[in-house]
């Protein structure tokens, strides 16, 4: 049913905005497969290395495309002022993990090894997500924390899916999950994820980042979400263990507001939240 609902929308074009140039981009995934990128860059011309933001777009890990984040990419590149690299990483249940969480590594690897084509200082690479995007944005820099191959300088969480324990709590939220993303919809996203039931013994981390252990060492870290988002409980606890184990965390949490809030554009919540983001984003980047 979701992935009908999806497959039912319009792919988002590429908007005709001078001020951002894009490309499609491909990179060998580990397997012999090739891995679209979507590349965004300000077309204005720049006196020094800008930031570069990897962006993984979100879907409950079995829907969505980079493709459909064009309009928000292109807006984000602007006003960043940065390179905004958008990945189009495979799908669960046909790939599961580790194949999602492996792709948005071989395109922060990508971003890494092209930084100086692309004009990026390599410095100020950081990473972003929505949801299930969220979610592998929180996994990669875990994995590249653990590799040590490839730095991030900042990770940007936006309403992550990080957790499949929500799916088995005996207490669950009671006022969460009613809207957009229910518990339903949780369980068939990390059962596609997984391979498995959620909530089994020996998770990997790297697929439900709250897994892990240890989180010191991880890049400065924001993290937003509604009050009313099914994801409320396990986005708190994981902004409070960063902040536990040293990583300068910065949390947002909105009132009246459902997963994917932002869609509706009408609201004054929607924003706020935009405003608080951004800026939040810049100080990483331009520190």
């Amino acid at each position: 049913m979701i992935r009908a609902a999806i497959a039912a929308r319009p792919r988002a074009e590429v908007q005709d905005d001078p001020e951002v140039a894009f490309e499609e981009r491909h990179v060998a995934g580990n397997e012999g497969h090739l891995i679209s990128l979507m590349v965004y860059r300000p077309t204005a011309t720049s006196a020094s290395l800008r930031p570069a933001i990897l962006h993984i777009h979100g879907g409950g890990y079995v829907i969505g495309s980079a493709q459909m984040a064009t309009p928000a990419c292109a807006e984000m590149a602007k006003a960043m002022d940065a390179v905004l690299v958008s990945v189009d990483y495979r799908l669960a249940p046909e790939t599961a993990h580790p194949g999602p969480v492996e792709d948005c590594y071989a395109a922060l690897r990508w971003l890494h090894t092209e930084a100086a084509s692309l004009g990026v200082d390599p410095a100020r690479i950081a990473i972003t997500g929505e949801s299930a995007g969220g979610g592998l944005a929180a996994a990669l820099a875990l994995l590249a924390r653990d590799r040590g191959e490839y730095a991030i300088c900042h990770q940007h969480l936006i309403y992550p899916m990080i957790d499949d324990r929500t799916c088995t709590r005996n207490d669950p939220h009671p006022l969460t999950g009613e809207f957009i993303w229910s518990a339903s919809s949780n369980i068939f996203g990390w059962s596609s994820l997984l391979g498995h039931a959620p909530g089994l013994p020996d998770v990997s981390p790297y697929a439900a980042a709250a897994r892990a252990d240890d989180l010191s060492g991880l890049p400065s870290s924001f993290i937003a979400v509604g009050a009313l988002d099914l994801f409320l409980d396990e986005d708190m606890d994981y902004a409070l263990r960063l902040t536990r184990a040293g990583v300068p965390t910065e949390l947002h949490v909105y009132p009246g507001a459902y997963h994917g809030f932002e869609m509706n554009v009408t609201a004054d919540v929607v924003a706020q939240a935009k405003r608080t983001s951004y800026r939040a984003l810049k100080r990483a980047l331009y520190r």
